[in-house]
């Protein structure tokens, strides 16, 4: 009873544990993308046209430009992006589909070949193809899984992938425009605040990915700093030849 009681427990852990992240949903490429894009491209964006010495008015002019042009043109790409790719999925089963339809029985031993390359004895192989070719909408879903790496019930939205775009990218865009729209006057407290966004971006990543939370935070802090002071020595350098 011991025993059986053992195994029970470790099933329900097993059962309890064994959990995964969603990693095929058409949300988070672009929303990390596009908060980490839009709080990188903005800020160096404002911190170049500071180098050049300009008005506090223009900054903020170009801090919120650069934020509506990047978010509308992150959703357009990311949609038009996705929903191409979606085409080419839709495009692949229907070649697919026409397939099964007109050679069935090729189809069936195909997929029983692909089980006994994995191990499984041809015998077996084949009755569990013939099974699964039953249903032709089965067999389509089957067919896409083994010889695509696809699962058509769960293709990525063009819609949700774009709207996850903008949202984020306006998102980040607004970090280092928004110490000067509560009554900054100068550049630094939009540099204090973007660095630490950047930070927590690169933190709130590793959440995701499972990687030191510290690591990513830095990582993402260098490069992003990188490109502001890139950009501001330019903003400096034309500023001065001007």
């Amino acid at each position: 009873m011991s025993i059986i009681e053992t195994e029970a427990a470790l099933h329900a852990a097993h059962r309890d544990n064994h959990t995964h992240r969603d990693v095929n949903g058409g949300w988070l490429r672009p929303a990390v993308f596009g908060a980490m894009d839009g709080l990188v491209s903005n800020f160096a964006l404002m911190a170049g046209v500071a180098g050049g010495a300009v008005s506090q008015q223009t900054i903020v002019i170009t801090g919120l430009a650069g934020l509506a042009a990047g978010a509308f043109s992150m959703a357009a790409g990311e949609y038009t992006s996705v929903a191409s790719q979606r085409d080419l999925v839709q495009a692949e089963l229907d070649v697919e589909r026409v397939q099964l339809r007109k050679h069935p029985v090729d189809e069936m031993e195909e997929l029983a070949a692909l089980y006994v390359s994995r191990g499984v004895e041809p015998t077996l192989a084949r009755e569990v193809a013939l099974q699964l070719s039953a249903d032709p909408e089965q067999a389509l879903e089957i067919h896409a899984r083994e010889e695509l790496g696809i699962d058509p019930d769960d293709l990525p939205s063009p819609l949700v992938a774009a709207v996850s775009s903008f949202g984020s990218f306006a998102l980040g865009a607004l970090l280092p425009v928004l110490p000067y729209l509560l009554g900054a006057s100068s550049l630094w407290p939009a540099v204090l605040l973007a660095l630490a966004g950047l930070f927590g971006c690169g933190a709130l990543v590793a959440r995701v990915t499972a990687r030191s939370w510290w690591y990513s935070g830095l990582r993402q802090l260098a490069l992003g700093g990188a490109a502001a002071a890139v950009t501001y020595g330019l903003g400096s350098l034309f500023g001065a030849a001007l």
